[in-house]
């Protein structure tokens, strides 16, 4: 029997076995298999085969050129480089390559070996390491017993920051490593700063080209739309290139009157966007810098602000420039470099020559402002100073709602920065932003950014354990809001830490609730400056080591939100020494259970 969703094939031709095997094959196949009959198909009739009649013992023709094999490896952390290298395989794809997407954390580097076309996306993090999830492939991948690669041609894309240190390093170190085994690097490393999308796209259709070049030219797949198919309309829908203003609803402090802290509960209204999205994922802010700091650099440079400035192919004015379209207070290398060019300051030469830990030192704290101060430029020009600047990137954060207990809303929890060096007050732009420039009704242009590797497990049945103190509790409300809408037997324990139980403890009488009404199973907390020796998130599961392990053991997933400098590496190794006490593991054990979790996407991280 065919499947009820199967196409129907009006006036076929088949007889009734084949109409049957047909329907069967397409009803039981992806988009991408489907995808590749119909390339199949075309290029038997462009080769000029003929229908044989039944029983004619005509065996079926080739297609007229066989499809070029082409890997497109990721590496990525908060999904950046995962979205890249889908739109390269769609792209590929319709060029007329058998493309596949290849997590480097799913594979070994004896895997390379098979692949003869290989593009590489890969993202840096924190101070030049690898994603977390290509940690354990990059230790082998860089050791003596990597496979020689000398079939394997390839090129790599580079995504990282400028406003740190080691700049694209990790997309870097596998390009040299790919060239140290062997491998042909048909066309050169690209680095894309946090602005990404054109160097990805410029980068891509260069290297197809000169790909192309040395495999030859695959036929391009042409998929025609059936009759009655429904096609998209054509319009702009609200994404990261046309955001959607969302309307604030509502901004709530949630520390208390005597706190150190300042964290601001959100809600946007998402009302006629047609947006939605997922547990887990996170919602890209356009903010816009501070008044104040704008008006500094613009008594210190002697401009008045109206002189008009070319910025991304367009006019604007130099002081809305500076408010709305660039990252005027982050301050990095490449900038003093070019600061550089103009001031011909022989003390900031000396910092950019000497560079390494002087260089790093000098950078620590300080802003653009404090550059325009301390080595003026006589008659800098608007457009020399807006030149200065890259584009003023989007900021991301965690999501603290579900859309399942909040239609047409999405909820923030952000903590606001603001700190003081070199005798200067500084703030964070978009927590202040939300902070002090904006107030109810005010919109703001927001889009969401899928993050598929921090999901709830598909089985609703699954325990989870979430470590999120601080606003890294925030991915974990929407966790707690999703299964509770859903009715999910899983259990859920989670652990929170902040300063002080009286005026630190975000969303405290949710939680209650949570734990009251059975939805929350568990919840052990951390106030580190109510006792005399600090207790923190990592001390609590220690304390609670045997039954984590008995969490894990039943098939608990592992979550952590927060801090990656610190809380998420001492919360990792906490976790790994309840491993090694509880399953009696060694400590290479236990690091080998501790990566299987992961391997597995039984352990997720969300840290910045």
């Amino acid at each position: 029997m065919t499947n009820s969703n199967s196409p129907s094939i009006p006036q076929s031709p088949l007889t009734p076995e084949n109409q049957q095997l047909l329907s069967s094959l397409v009803a039981s196949s992806n988009h991408d298999q489907i995808l590749w009959m119909s390339g199949y198909l075309a290029g038997a009739i462009s080769a000029g085969s003929a229908v044989a009649a039944p029983n004619a013992g005509v065996a079926p023709a080739a297609a007229s050129k066989a499809k070029v094999p082409l890997s497109i490896i990721y590496a990525t952390e908060s999904g950046n480089a995962e979205a890249l290298a889908d739109e390269a395989k769609k792209q590929a794809s319709k060029k007329g390559f058998a493309a596949k997407m290849v997590d480097m954390g799913e594979i070994e580097p004896s895997d390379l070996v098979s692949m003869e076309n290989v593009l590489v996306i890969a993202s840096t993090w924190g101070e030049g390491d690898p994603p977390d999830r290509a940690t354990g492939f990059f230790e082998k991948f860089e050791s003596d017993g990597a496979p020689k690669l000398e079939k394997t041609r390839f090129s790599v894309l580079a995504l990282g920051d400028t406003s740190y240190e080691h700049f694209c390093k990790f997309g870097k170190d596998l390009d040299d490593r790919l060239e140290a085994l062997g491998a042909h690097r048909f066309f050169p490393l690209v680095d894309c700063d946090v602005e990404f999308e054109e160097p990805f796209q410029k980068w891509f259709d260069e290297a197809i080209d000169v790909l192309l070049q040395d495999v030859g030219q695959p036929g391009p797949v042409e998929v025609a739309v059936a009759d009655g198919a429904q096609i998209p309309p054509v319009g702009e829908a609200y994404g990261k290139k046309n955001p959607f203003p969302a309307p604030l609803m509502e901004r709530i402090n949630l520390n208390g009157r005597s706190s150190a802290k300042e964290t601001w509960h959100l809600e946007f209204s998402l009302e006629g966007s047609g947006l939605s999205y997922e547990a887990g994922d996170a919602l890209g802010v356009f903010p816009q810098n501070c008044p104040q700091y704008v008006g500094e650099m613009l008594r210190v440079t002697g401009l008045d602000g109206d002189e008009l400035v070319r910025v991304n192919d367009e006019k604007v004015a130099l002081r809305a420039s500076l408010l709305r379209n660039l990252d005027v207070t982050n301050l990095s290398k490449p900038m003093l470099e070019k600061y550089q060019e103009k001031a011909e300051s022989s003390k900031l030469g000396s910092v950019l020559k000497e560079g390494g830990k002087a260089l790093k030192d000098f950078l620590w704290g300080r802003q653009m402002i404090d550059i325009l101060e301390e080595f003026p430029i006589k008659g800098l020009s608007p457009q020399d100073l807006a030149d200065l600047f890259r584009k003023l990137p989007p900021r991301l954060y965690s999501i603290a709602s579900s859309m399942k207990q909040h239609p047409d809303e999405v909820h923030l929890t952000v903590a606001a920065v603001r700190y003081n060096t070199h005798g200067r007050a500084r703030k964070g732009v978009c927590s202040t932003y939300f902070a002090d420039l904006i107030e109810r009704g005010d919109t703001s242009p927001i889009y969401f950014h899928a993050n598929k590797n921090f999901r709830l497990p598909e089985n609703p049945d699954t325990p989870v354990i979430m470590v999120g103190p601080g606003t890294g509790v925030a991915p974990f409300r929407a966790f707690i809001e999703d299964r509770a809408a859903t009715e999910a037997k899983g259990k859920n324990w989670l652990f929170f830490g902040d300063q002080h139980f009286q005026t630190d403890f975000l969303y405290q009488l949710e939680w209650q609730d949570y734990l009251k009404d059975g939805v929350l199973d568990r919840m052990d907390v951390a106030f580190s400056r109510d006792t005399p020796d600090k207790v923190y998130v990592q001390h609590k599961m220690k304390q609670q080591a045997k039954e984590l392990y008995a969490w894990l053991e039943e098939g608990a997933h592992f979550y952590v939100c927060g801090d990656a400098s610190r809380m998420a590496k001492d919360v990792a190794k906490a976790l790994q020494e309840v491993v090694v006490e509880q399953g009696g593991k060694s400590e290479e054990d236990a690091a080998a259970y501790v990566k299987q979790l992961k391997k597995d996407k039984r352990y997720q991280q969300d840290v910045y």
